[in-house]
């Protein structure tokens, strides 16, 4: 795939505000991060787990706190802390509260799945929600926060010991709540927030094994993807043979739709640039070929996904053919894809990634911001109107929040929290 099978947009008239380097576009990301922080700050529960808040702010305390939310805003407060939002530090110390008390299994180890409104515990382990432990850790570390580094200590030992396969290089995905049973299931959702989250723990600690891992597992995304026309398979069987059938009745599921997710793509983009520029001493040639191999990732994506149905925004799945299964628009593939564009565009100075920059920020701006209440709208539909089938509310801050940071990071091979923490 060459950059010549992406149609550019239109950006000769583009507000400066969009345009990615400018002092107008960092005034903007700064005033939007700022009202996504001021956003989230109900989200703790006495326990310290997150609440899922809706659209407004309120916390929806009839919904299950989830340990993969309770991170995730550990994790943004944590940013806010070393950014000096007021109040981030006490919130940070909330979710860590959450992590270490009413979300850990104190029997078994790790973590619960989530809390139930009635203080049960849904009690699976999953490798998704472990990865966020990791990442949560790590960035309450370097915002100093007391009790992360036992907290990053333990994530680590579970982690190890019971998700990280090193006999393929791969994450495993669900365990039963006492470890004695594992899901047949494999997937590339937690194993792509592993990536995440090891090279945030290799950064912020300097244990370069952690990375390594990350290699291990971008090695075989890249296999699959490049023998699938840079469409991402997601599902897998327990032999790490192909489910490409997976969830075909069930398409627009939350963590495993049917088909491929050009979100990811995207995603999976970035995470490979960050990790083949951070990589000591990786030869150029190596680094040159993870780059070229992100870049077809986000054409491939952008591609079948922008404006793919007639009207602007990119879908959430295609089938195999890059054909729209479900056309809603969520606001995560929206988050990822200013990011990666602006990753892209540093990396390789090329002005297509700008553009899509600008395209992505100008169409988040009009469309998926809310104006009223704050935050951003999870989901839309076809025609850009606001639903709630997938993503009701607006359930944590993470996707948004980092896309506000990272178009204005300095080193795209470092990771957010360590970026942050460097100025």
């Amino acid at each position: 795939m060459t950059a010549s099978s992406v149609s550019t947009p239109d950006v000769a008239a583009r507000d400066p505000k969009y345009v990615l380097g400018t002092s107008e576009n960092r005034a903007f990301l700064e005033v939007a991060r700022n009202g996504l922080l001021d956003f989230g700050h109900a989200f703790p529960s006495p326990g310290g787990g997150s609440y899922w808040l809706g659209d407004d702010g309120t916390p929806w305390k009839d919904r299950n706190r989830e340990t993969w939310i309770t991170c995730r805003m550990t994790h943004v407060y944590s940013l806010g802390a070393m950014l000096g939002h007021s109040g981030s530090e006490e919130l940070v110390d909330a979710g860590l509260r959450g992590l270490t008390g009413e979300l850990h299994d104190d029997a078994n180890g790790g973590w619960y799945a989530a809390v139930t409104p009635e203080s049960g515990h849904v009690g699976t382990k999953q490798c998704y929600a472990h990865a966020f432990v990791l990442l949560a850790a790590s960035s309450a570390l370097l915002a100093g926060r007391p009790g992360a580094a036992e907290l990053l200590a333990d994530a680590r030992d579970v982690f190890l010991k019971r998700f990280w396969d090193d006999e393929t290089g791969l994450a495993v995905d669900t365990w039963n709540e006492d470890f004695t049973e594992l899901d047949p299931y494999r997937g590339l959702n937690a194993n792509m927030h592993s990536v995440e989250a090891f090279l945030a723990v290799a950064d912020a600690t300097g244990d370069e094994s952690w990375r390594e891992r990350a290699g291990r597992i971008v090695d075989h995304v890249i296999g699959w993807a490049s023998s699938n026309e840079w469409r991402i398979p997601e599902h897998f069987h327990t032999d790490w043979s192909l489910d490409l059938e997976c969830n075909r009745e069930r398409p627009d599921d939350q963590f495993k739709p049917y088909g491929a997710t050009p979100g990811h793509g995207i995603e999976w983009a970035r995470l490979i640039t960050q990790y083949a520029l951070s990589v000591p001493g990786l030869p150029e040639s190596r680094k040159s070929t993870l780059v070229e191999a992100a870049e077809s990732l986000f054409r491939r994506a952008v591609a079948d996904a922008w404006d793919a149905d007639g009207a602007p925004g990119l879908v959430y799945t295609t089938d195999w053919n890059g054909v729209p299964v479900v056309h809603d628009r969520m606001h995560w593939t929206l988050a990822e894809a200013i990011n990666t564009s602006s990753v892209l565009a540093h990396v390789t100075g090329r002005s297509e990634y700008a553009d899509w920059y600008a395209t992505f920020l100008a169409y988040g701006d009009e469309y998926v911001m809310d104006h009223k209440h704050g935050s951003w709208f999870h989901q839309l539909d076809r025609e850009n109107h606001v639903i709630g089938t997938v993503w009701p509310g607006k359930s944590d801050l993470y996707h948004a929040t980092q896309s506000m940071i990272i178009p204005l990071l300095p080193d795209p091979a470092v990771s957010i929290a360590t970026a942050v923490k460097r100025g």
